[in-house]
């Protein structure tokens, strides 16, 4: 998955309009235009449409974590230079508060049940013997899955869903 695919479906699973994501970019300390925004998220074949480097998804999704969680005392991460779909893994898990059985479920959803060894393995360290890349294919859909939980086909309760992901101050 390219990183504009991604930010697509961040955006769409919880319904984030421009403003809201600009909030989570300054929740990172990184200001952007309602323009960027429009860019990034235009389709590939778009002539307009723009790359979203591994660092600007990286800030993102340190904004979502800091918007969700709380921001952490003193300087702000610093974002990665290179993203793998490992990291975009473990920052939505973050950044949501996901526990393993919860992850277990949203991977149920999108009709790709993995194991609790397989799971545990794509939060390894790289150098870990047990590390396992986490593939496009299983990041695809624990963002299906995502969406599936937190965007129901109901429009009068998908408005609200944002607000039921539980922020902490």
């Amino acid at each position: 998955m390219n990183n504009n695919d991604i930010l697509r479906s961040i955006r769409y699973c919880f319904d984030l309009s421009d403003t809201q994501m600009i909030a989570v970019f300054g929740a990172a300390d990184y200001p952007v235009t309602r323009s960027q925004i429009s860019d990034w998220l235009k389709k590939d074949d778009d002539p307009a449409c723009q790359h979203c480097s591994d660092s600007q998804l990286a800030i993102f999704l340190n904004g979502l974590i800091n918007q969700r969680r709380g921001r952490q005392a003193g300087p702000q991460p610093e974002p990665e230079k290179r993203l793998t779909n490992n990291i975009v893994f473990r920052k939505l898990k973050i950044a949501l508060d996901l526990k393993s059985e919860e992850i277990l479920e949203i991977m149920g959803r999108a009709d790709l049940p993995v194991s609790q060894h397989e799971l545990s393995a794509f939060f390894r360290k790289p150098g870990h013997k047990h590390y396992r890349p986490c593939k496009d294919q299983i990041l695809r859909n624990f963002l299906k899955g995502l969406q599936l939980k937190f965007r129901p086909e109901n429009p009068e309760i998908s408005a609200s869903v944002w607000k039921k992901v539980p922020i902490r101050s």
